[in-house]
């Protein structure tokens, strides 16, 4: 029997007609309390059929956060594996993600790409300019990410990876002149509430619902990409 949850999947991230981030809370607006790891992990597996997987987590050190892991100097605190062999602790059950995330309820929720889902990670910049023209243009959509570190993440169908470096070719554009990265197979993603050092939280720039349930094909959202890519190419020069 599936058990309903009611957790509402939440983002401070919107777009304006430029593209520009904006705060999507009103002043005053009265919110729920934030759901917790535990529960937006099991909402993943239940309305997406996402697999998941436990990620390291924060733990203060004389008040400053720092990543369970043990390093002094890590790049992704309390938002990246845990273990080398991760991919052996993915489950799509939500009896299974009760069971690990009880045991540590701090722990990060981390997507496996390559699955149900390939990931195109570009900087915050290009991503509000190609989320807006691609709005604009009407296109389908999936859900998509917003790191802390100013990163966003375009959920695409699965074998992403393999189509990029000639869809780009093809486009014009070298697969190397471009600030974009393809997450596939053997890859994954931290997913929202997990938190990253004392930068914030992955927040949903397009949360999943309904309407995105059918995620698109790479080459429907890449040529808008690529040319919000090589216009911040441009003026970096």
């Amino acid at each position: 029997m599936v058990v309903e949850e009611t957790i509402t999947f939440t983002s401070g991230v919107t777009t304006d007609a430029s593209g520009a981030a904006t705060d999507a809370h009103s002043p005053g607006q009265r919110t729920a309390p934030p759901a917790t790891p535990l529960e937006h992990a099991v909402r993943y597996t239940q309305e997406r059929a996402w697999d998941v997987f436990p990620g390291v987590w924060l733990e203060t050190v004389n008040g400053v956060p720092r990543c369970a892991c043990g390093e002094r100097a890590c790049p992704a605190p309390g938002a990246h594996p845990a273990r080398a062999r991760w991919a052996d602790e993915t489950t799509g059950s939500a009896t299974t993600v009760r069971r690990v995330w009880a045991t540590e309820p701090r722990a990060a929720v981390l997507l496996p790409t390559g699955r149900a889902f390939d990931a195109l990670e570009v900087s915050e910049a290009v991503g509000c300019l190609a989320l807006a023209r691609l709005e604009r243009m009407d296109q389908p959509l999936g859900p998509v990410t917003c790191t802390p570190d100013g990163r966003m993440l375009f959920f695409v169908l699965p074998g992403a990876i393999a189509k990029v470096p000639a869809t780009l070719r093809r486009l014009g554009w070298s697969p190397t002149a471009l600030d974009l990265r393809s997450r596939g197979a053997g890859d994954w993603v931290a997913a929202p509430p997990t938190r990253v050092g004392t930068r914030g939280a992955v927040q949903w720039a397009r949360e999943p619902t309904a309407a995105n349930r059918w995620l698109p094909d790479v080459d429907e959202v890449l040529p808008t990409i690529a040319y919000a890519c090589g216009r911040e190419a441009a003026a970096l020069g």
